[in-house]
């Protein structure tokens, strides 16, 4: 892949065989942003599981002290009087079975987080195919299956985000927005690695954190130090 001079100009900043404290990497990553709006600065993690294994599995959730930076729409399914709690939380959209011809058939996926009450997870399970493959759909882990759907909502939207393993067994995770002063990029980094290494399988043998690295959206990796985790 070919990069631009700014990418390349960025690249030079970033020794690739220093392992970074995480305060230097924090500091570097808003070096070496170099797009006209405001970068997500992200996480990977590239973990030691073998996600085909069930009890290797990650997935849960955190609630970053200082938010992502991204303001989130957040649907509920629910019915009874949660459907006004949830509204009171200020969930984006509520609603039960009539949204599911208008997200099966018109393709309407204008949110970004899905919340459920258990008891509409019947309703919710016959979009699987179309909430599935893109991450949305919810999971009792992440805490988007509940019957507090005020907590659920408030969570989400001061800054919660998901954490889970993709194919490559890599977790992918945003931690800020470049505009964030690194104090703050900090904090959301730290209170991220302590979610993953309290979540660790019992089941994995030999070294769980393989690597970690911090970028923006468009610059270039930079390693980050696991000794400390």
């Amino acid at each position: 892949m070919k990069h631009g001079k700014k990418y390349q100009e960025a690249a030079k900043l970033v020794d690739r065989t220093v392992q970074y404290e995480p305060a230097e990497a924090v500091a570097l990553v808003k070096k070496t942003s170099v797009a006209k709006f405001d970068e997500t600065v992200e996480v990977h993690i590239r973990t030691g599981c073998d996600g085909r294994h069930a009890e290797q599995q990650i997935r849960g959730a955190v609630v970053l002290p200082n938010g992502t930076g991204k303001s989130v729409k957040v649907l509920v399914f629910a019915k009874g009087d949660k459907v006004s709690e949830a509204e009171a939380a200020g969930a984006d959209y509520v609603g039960g079975e009539e949204l599911i011809p208008k997200i099966q058939n018109d393709g309407w996926l204008d949110f970004d987080v899905v919340v459920a009450t258990p008891d509409m997870m019947g309703v919710v399970g016959r979009l699987g195919k179309v909430l599935g493959p893109k991450g949305l759909m919810p999971n009792p882990k992440a805490g988007t299956v509940t019957m507090d759907v005020t907590k659920a909502v408030n969570d989400i939207k001061a800054g919660k985000i998901e954490y889970r393993l993709d194919k490559a067994n890599i977790i992918h995770v945003p931690v800020g927005k470049v505009s964030f002063d690194e104090a703050k990029i900090q904090e959301n980094f730290e209170a991220l690695m302590e979610a993953i290494v309290k979540a660790k399988p019992s089941a994995v043998k030999g070294q769980y954190l393989k690597s970690i690295t911090l970028s923006t959206t468009m610059g270039p990796g930079i390693k980050v130090s696991t000794a400390k985790y």
